[in-house]
């Protein structure tokens, strides 16, 4: 028995909602952090679900692609982090306006 297109489709919608809703509510970097790869992989999903739908692999490529987009973005977002929180003992987002041009 197979999962009808649509249900994944509601998945991907659920989970980029939830991580759209912590980008812009949250202020704590770390979260915010973790918003963005929720979103990552809401496309993620539903870019294997289509490749898995059509019968080819190239979504399941691309997906490849944006998990190893997404470990770079968390290893550069960690370093921001770090530094953030030792000039500011603090990874509030809308504290370091000094770190503007």
């Amino acid at each position: 028995m197979s999962v009808p297109i649509e249900y994944y489709v509601l998945l991907s919608l659920a989970l980029f909602c939830v991580g759209l809703f912590g980008v812009l509510t949250r202020r704590n970097a770390l979260l915010f952090l973790m918003s963005v790869e929720i979103m990552l992989n809401a496309a993620n999903v539903n870019l294997i679900a289509f490749a898995f739908y059509h019968g080819n692999l190239t979504g399941q490529v691309f997906a490849l692609f944006t998990m190893a987009l997404a470990a770079a973005e968390v290893a550069v977002g960690l370093g921001i982090i770090m530094v953030l929180y030792r000039n500011f003992r603090d990874v509030d987002v809308t504290v370091p306006s000094t770190m503007r041009w």
